[in-house]
């Protein structure tokens, strides 16, 4: 029973590590395309843009006045109100989105508004690259900023200048793209890699024949689907299971003190200690009291003590290669090896040459 549970394990042990191609590719040429908008949003409580130092916002509140029947040209001087904020409306247009569909926008201050909480924003065309109106955004926004304000104190969590509209805008235009009439459709890699192409090639190759799938470099392979059902074959493909292959890696960044490394992470035979000086300086206040009519004075001085701990019991260990992650993180947590002092014995093996892996510092 024992050797037949192994060998259950062992069987299902790469197929784990298997991923679909859908999850690792993008089809070449189907991408968001971005939009954005100039706009107004209105009823503010008196935390919009001030219109003196807004000049844009000013001009924006007159002209869409003006267009709605409402003559502020002569009183422009005078108009002074605080509920208004002029913003900028951005939105990724997906792709195969048709008119009449819902997408969400940002909504971003452009002047010198506080919070843009509880705001409505107005009609706002979203422009496309090419300067065509591809959506329409529309609605109240909601920032999910906390904000609250004291005499001598003001607290702020997130950011009140910044809000998002669920669904808030209409596509009113779709981009054109023809999927079916693709012969040969490219497939691209988001982690170019020899092996994993080769991989995903010969996986196409075995489910759909010899030669549909070409290699051409480390991050693209392409389909040749002529006098085949285009959509139907991508659909297959995208189910089809490889198991990626990546370079050996360890992502350090020292300000947060985060070490990310990959499973084929390899240490050559290396000699590693780690111990630090730890000097403690403290001071401890001591009242001098005189003795009574002693014309003394009470006088509060420092008792200084100072400790030092030099480590001890922390000695130099050897990790045998080629040590696996799994040993290596093994080796440094049994040394009571901190997060930041791990990236400088990281750093010193990479200098030593017993590091087999690419070595990032953030």
């Amino acid at each position: 029973m024992a050797l037949l549970c192994g060998s259950i394990l062992a069987a299902c042990a790469p197929a784990s590590a298997q991923v679909r191609i859908k999850d690792i590719t993008d089809i070449q040429g189907i991408r968001d395309n971005q939009l954005i908008g100039y706009g107004l949003v209105v009823g503010l409580n008196g935390t919009g843009d001030s219109l003196n130092n807004a000049i844009f916002t000013r001009q924006s509140l007159i002209g869409m006045l003006e267009r709605l029947g409402v003559n502020t040209e002569d009183q422009a001087a005078s108009l002074q109100t605080k509920d208004v904020a002029a913003v900028m409306v951005t939105a990724n247009l997906p792709a195969f989105s048709h008119s009449g569909e819902q997408i969400d926008v940002t909504v971003s201050a452009l002047g010198d508004a506080k919070d843009l909480t509880g705001g409505t924003l107005l009609v706002t065309p979203l422009l496309g690259a090419d300067g065509q109106v591809y959506a329409v955004a529309q609605g109240s926004l909601v920032t999910g900023a906390i904000k609250a304000s004291g005499a001598n104190s003001t607290f702020t969590q997130g950011v009140p200048t910044v809000g998002r509209i669920t669904n808030g805008a209409i596509v009113e235009r779709s981009v054109n793209f023809n999927l079916a009439s693709e012969t040969t459709p490219k497939l691209e890699l988001r982690n170019p890699d020899f092996t994993t192409a080769e991989r995903i090639a010969e996986a196409i190759n075995a489910d759909l024949g010899p030669g549909i799938a070409t290699m051409d470099d480390p991050r693209t392979i392409t389909l040749d689907l002529k006098g085949r059902n285009v959509v139907q074959d991508l659909a297959d493909i995208e189910d089809l299971r490889v198991q990626p292959s990546s370079p050996a890696t360890v992502v350090v960044d020292e300000a947060t003190g985060t070490i990310v490394m990959g499973a084929d992470v390899r240490i050559s035979t290396v000699a590693i200690a780690q111990g630090n000086l730890t000097v403690q300086v403290t001071n401890t206040p001591v009242v001098s009291q005189p003795a009574p009519f002693s014309n003394g004075r009470t006088v509060s001085t420092a008792q200084t003590t100072i400790s030092v701990n030099k480590g001890k019991g922390k000695k130099m260990d050897i990790l045998h290669g080629s040590v696996s992650l799994r040993q290596l993180v093994s080796g440094l947590n049994a040394l009571g090896v901190a997060p930041h002092d791990m990236i400088s014995i990281l750093q010193a093996i990479k200098a030593a040459g017993a590091l087999q892996a690419q070595l990032i510092v953030q």
